[in-house]
């Protein structure tokens, strides 16, 4: 809008880890990744190039996430890292930190730990409660 490129992530998903798949190690890929089984290990996007993980509402990763574009609508235990773009869909859990650089976040997504903006203008913002008088 109002001409700033869209930097969410493109609908092209080069490999899928399917339902019922369980990997047990880490993962490392390019262009886009769909997962509806089971990964317990890191998931890490190529550096060199934009990468972008899909977790479908019934999968379920253990480990380290670093990749540009991050879509959430499943289950995450550990750390997750978006330079790019984070969406949490409505169906998303997730246990750890969460770094971003752009958020989209549905009603309903849970997240059990920090969320942390990333990017040239980040500022930490301290919350405080409203004094009652």
């Amino acid at each position: 809008m109002f001409g700033k490129k869209s930097s969410k992530p493109q609908g092209r998903i080069d490999t899928l880890i399917g339902a019922g798949t369980s990997i047990v190690g880490d993962i490392s890929f390019t262009g886009g990744l769909r997962v509806d089984g089971e990964v317990k290990g890191n998931v890490r996007g190529a550096c060199d190039q934009p990468t972008t993980l899909v977790i479908s509402e019934h999968a379920r990763i253990e480990g380290e996430i670093s990749v540009s574009h991050l879509v959430i609508n499943g289950t995450v235990i550990g750390p997750a890292h978006a330079s790019e773009f984070l969406e949490l869909q409505s169906k998303a859990r997730v246990t750890g930190d969460v770094e971003y650089s752009m958020i989209e976040l549905h009603l309903g997504a849970v997240v059990q730990g920090r969320l942390v903006h990333q990017g040239a203008s980040a500022k930490a913002v301290e919350l405080k409660l409203a004094a009652s008088n």
